[in-house]
């Protein structure tokens, strides 16, 4: 599968997706257009939450994410995110305990077949409308208690098994204090469609 690059316009955010191949991913995971994942940046302090749904038993632990420590190869369960075999996914929240302003969320995912591609929705926060609710589960729509709608992030492939790395670089988050993730199976053929998360970004402005 050729690098795939997409770019859409939103009404404040910008998305942008790139990806390497599974003859071309590397453990560098080195892109085209999108920066390899940081070692040290906003998120690497954050503290993230399980809002709903359940970590599969061979992922690794939320903060995994905001590691700076990468798989090494392209089937690696404990060093990736994923929630569990036959569920629909679920929902997690980052909180920076301050309010930033966001340039940049960077996620990463890395798997031979259909867990690599990313199908989620961003959310964000400050927590100051007094209806603020940090904690939604699914049935309740995020924006109608306090969050802000940011992007809707898919990499799905036209074709094919999706296989490969990837990488989603949604910019001009804006000023907020807290990111909700809220995440999907990327094919309903089997158990097995839960993205390997390896990693996620957030760039200060």
């Amino acid at each position: 599968m050729a690098i795939l690059l997409l770019i859409l316009l939103l009404v404040d955010a910008r998305v942008v997706f790139d990806h390497n191949p599974n003859s071309t991913a590397t453990r560098e995971f080195k892109f085209k257009n999108i920066a390899s994942p940081a070692k040290d940046d906003a998120a690497t302090n954050a503290k993230l939450t399980l809002i709903d749904g359940d970590l599969d038993q061979g992922a690794a632990e939320l903060s995994a994410l905001v590691d700076g420590r990468l798989p090494s190869d392209e089937d690696e369960p404990g060093a990736n995110v994923y929630f569990r075999a036959g569920s629909s996914g679920g929902r997690f929240r980052m909180d920076f305990e301050a309010t930033i302003d966001i340039a940049q969320v960077n996620t990463y995912s890395w798997h031979p077949n259909s867990r690599g591609p990313q199908l989620y929705k961003l959310y964000a926060a400050d927590g100051s409308d007094p209806k603020f609710n940090p904690n939604p589960k699914r049935g309740i729509d995020p924006s109608s208690c306090g969050w802000k709608f940011i992007a809707l992030v898919s990499t799905l492939p036209d074709s094919g098994d999706g296989g490969g790395q990837y990488a989603a670089s949604v910019s001009n988050v804006g000023k907020h204090r807290y990111l909700l993730f809220d995440c999907y199976v990327t094919e309903l053929y089997d158990n097995w469609g839960n993205t390997f998360y390896s990693e996620i970004d957030v760039i200060r402005k």
